[in-house]
């Protein structure tokens, strides 16, 4: 099989009642579990479509680990590493066995702050020391981050080249390249449907949206 010419990312938050305070706004972006199992069916079998988990919530072994095994699904899991063991949060055993079950791991730094708004003494902690912790649980190189709140400018992503990561995830929305350095993705919201699912996986956007998202990308990559 031919390899795709552009994928999908699709970010997964949270599954199910939370078990935890969610921030204000967080409630948006988690999704039932019927709707997360429309999503895996719609998504197996399918190459161009890449699955990734923010956050490190405890939904993501409770809830995520089983369905995608089920499915034959792999997924590539992007968890704050200052978070682990809170409550509602994976704790450390719970990166462990998510590597041992065939996941990836991936940073989504320490703390799950604003990489723009970063103190120089902070800068280590999120873009280094996060990943050394994730890679001692995992047992395996971690390289690859996500980005919170998918908030970057030239600053960060320099800062990034600077700490050797060799892939960063955005929140950009829209398809990707399989190979770029930096990678789209598109956020599932509460309100998801298969209506929803049909238009982001296979939907052709207007010129005007492709135009807008390109704007928005380069703005990003330009500003700071």
């Amino acid at each position: 099989m031919a390899a795709p010419k552009s994928v999908v990312n699709l970010t997964v938050h949270g599954i199910g009642t939370p078990v935890r305070e969610l921030d204000p706004g967080e409630d948006e972006v988690w999704v039932t579990v019927d709707q997360f199992e429309e999503l895996l069916d719609a998504v197996t079998g399918r190459p161009d479509v890449r699955l990734t988990f923010d956050d490190g919530n405890a939904s993501d072994l409770d809830i995520a680990l089983p369905h995608l095994v089920k499915r034959g699904l792999t997924a590539q899991f992007f968890i704050a590493a200052g978070l682990l063991g809170r409550p509602g949060r994976l704790a450390p055993d719970g990166v462990r066995e998510l590597a041992q079950a065939g996941m990836s791991i991936g940073s989504h730094g320490w703390a799950h702050c604003d990489w723009r708004r970063l103190a120089p003494g902070q800068v280590h902690q999120e873009l280094v020391e996060a990943n050394r912790v994730l890679e001692k649980l995992a047992d395996r190189p971690v390289s690859e981050v996500s980005i919170p709140f998918g908030s970057y400018d030239r600053h960060v992503l320099r800062r990034l080249k600077a700490a050797d990561v060799t892939r960063a995830y955005t929140s950009d929305g829209g398809d990707a390249r399989p190979h770029s350095w930096l990678q789209a993705r598109t956020s599932l919201r509460s309100t998801i449907d298969s209506a929803w699912i049909s238009d982001v996986l296979d939907g052709e956007p207007s010129i005007p949206r492709r135009a807008r998202r390109i704007a928005a990308r380069t703005v990003k990559r330009l500003r700071g």
